[in-house]
């Protein structure tokens, strides 16, 4: 039962036009990796509760009794104050207290306009090979799944043959995944996104050249064998990566070559998702955290550059689709608030189940290839019997936003992908979180909307799991605009921006009051605990 439900049907053979494209992809991707193949340390001052610095007694000297002579020191001034009486006196408020200097004014800001234009050009050409790159690896990820899913029907009349071909084909696909992260670049583990925010931090040092080959070869195995990644990941990554090496092989200083290497990024999710302004948006509100003249530029001629390419590649379609034109009521607003406040209680399991696996997983005595490979298994034995429930969830979100499941068939998927994305992330392998996440939110937001409008009103359903996505988004990586841009670029459609800033504002709001981390700023404080226990 839960098969048919789950089960769907995929094209076996690909077409000579898309085998043709996927070559041309290839040799491309060829030509880019054969001739291409630590932020200050943070400091703060010790203050008190109040933020006031405390004064402390420089020296002690004894009248007799109870009185003392006190000389008080801190950094503004010496004081001299005699206690122990019916009143403590200050003797000399001013002890060797210089003048105060005048007070200059600030130097002006180096300006952000010279080297702008060039620096701008540049981008967009680094766009244009992270787009090549990205667009490659999404084709690939496609015949991947295809080919994945093509095997239950194929064998279906011998279902012991398929199983087994899937399980012991799952595992070897994510033990060489992992293999390649251990033995060649271990920063290639996991979304990546952590790794590229302390670059720009220059907490690590950026990555080699040969992290795209491995990125690249390990997402296709490990996403395509069924782990419920997502390949957005994967592309921010490799497309910083690329993007920082081009910049280096023109030899920019750090400031250029930091812009390149957060417009990479940001190229890369964009044509992860084909939406060019999230990709721009993920930039400056979630890798640099701060708003400027000159990265916006260079993230926009990025992802300008990386859009049109994959466009060519892949067309201008939406990546997904949404049939109705949606109206917000009166009543969706506070809805959509409540939604985002569920949404945020939810993350917290989410990010503490994801921060928790990946502990049990150092815990267990084992390589890493021998627990990816045994998470593996488990995926292929699920993917023979319930493929559509498997991989990185795109096709799943698209089902939901058709209006396709109950109440009792949400339920069990959001329990079966929230497990499986927990236990996928753990494995070791390449792989993002942004496209499980937004599985999640879109099965939340429906289910929402289908318990709050009655099981027939499918559309109000619909558009509530447009709201999750963007809510469930805000709430684990804590980039709203982010959320809301890319969602909106996803599905082609304006019309739900109200209620879906309600629902982030819910959203953030009780994710913060439950004192939930964002995701990738507890990825990247674990990533840094793991390195100091290493050095000790």
């Amino acid at each position: 039962m839960l098969a048919r439900v789950f089960r769907f049907e995929s094209q076996a053979i690909m077409t000579g036009d898309q085998t043709d494209l996927l070559l041309t992809a290839f040799v491309v991707l060829g030509c880019i990796m054969l001739p291409l193949m630590l932020r200050l340390a943070r400091s703060r001052r010790l203050r008190n509760a109040r933020g006031v610095e405390m004064a402390e007694a420089a020296d002690v000297l004894s009248l007799g009794g109870r009185r003392r002579l006190v000389l008080m020191r801190d950094p503004h001034a010496e004081r001299l104050i005699l206690i122990g009486g019916p009143n403590d006196i200050v003797v000399e408020p001013n002890i060797d207290h210089p003048a105060p200097a005048p007070i200059e004014p600030p130097p002006p800001p180096p300006s952000q306009l010279p080297g702008l234009p060039p620096l701008g050009l540049l981008s967009v050409g680094a766009g244009v090979m992270v787009g090549l790159l990205c667009g490659a690896f999404r084709l690939a990820l496609e015949s991947a799944d295809r080919f994945r899913s093509t095997i239950p029907i194929a064998l279906h009349d011998r279902p012991a043959l398929g199983c087994a071909l899937m399980i012991f084909g799952a595992a070897a696909a994510a033990w060489l995944a992992a293999f390649l992260v251990r033995r060649i670049v271990p920063s290639a583990v996991g979304s990546g996104i952590p790794h590229v925010e302390s670059v720009l931090h220059r907490d690590e040092p950026p990555a080699s050249l040969i992290l795209l080959p491995v990125k690249f070869i390990g997402g296709v195995l490990a996403i395509g064998a069924g782990l419920a990644l997502g390949r957005e990941g994967p592309s921010v990554q490799m497309g910083a990566t690329l993007a920082h090496q081009i910049g280096r092989l023109f030899r920019c200083e750090w400031r250029d070559a930091e812009a390149l290497l957060a417009s990479g990024a940001g190229a890369g999710l964009a044509a992860a998702f084909n939406a060019p302004l999230a990709g721009s948006a993920f930039v400056l509100e979630e890798l640099l955290r701060r708003f400027d003249m000159r990265h916006a530029t260079v993230a926009l001629g990025a992802s300008a550059g990386a859009i049109a390419v994959m466009r060519l590649m892949i067309g201008p379609t939406p990546e997904l689709r949404v049939a109705p034109h949606f109206t917000a009521d009166a009543l969706d607003v506070p809805a959509s608030l409540a939604l985002g406040a569920a949404a945020g209680v939810v993350s917290l399991a989410y990010n503490r189940a994801i921060l928790r696996a990946l502990d049990l997983a150092d815990d267990l005595p084992w390589r890493i290839e021998r627990k990816a490979a045994l998470v593996g298994a488990a995926v292929g034995a699920l993917a023979f019997f319930a493929p559509g429930v498997v991989g990185g969830g795109e096709t799943l979100t698209q089902r939901t936003l058709d209006g396709e499941f109950t109440l009792a068939t949400l339920l069990i998927l959001f329990a079966l992908r929230f497990l499986l994305g927990v236990v996928s992330y753990a494995a070791g392998t390449p792989g993002g979180l942004f496209a499980p996440l937004l599985t999640l939110g879109a099965e939340l937001g429906f289910f929402f909307g289908l318990v709050l409008h009655g099981a027939e009103a499918q559309e109000k359903g619909m558009a509530y799991a447009i709201i999750g996505m963007a809510a469930y988004f805000a709430a684990v990586v804590r980039a709203p605009l982010t959320g809301m841009i890319l969602i909106t670029e996803m599905t082609n459609s304006s019309e739900l921006l109200l209620p879906m800033l309600a629902a982030c504002f819910g959203a953030m709001t009780a994710a913060a009051a439950c004192r939930n981390e964002p995701i990738y700023d507890a990825l990247k404080a674990r990533a840094a605990r793991l390195a100091r226990r290493a050095e000790e």
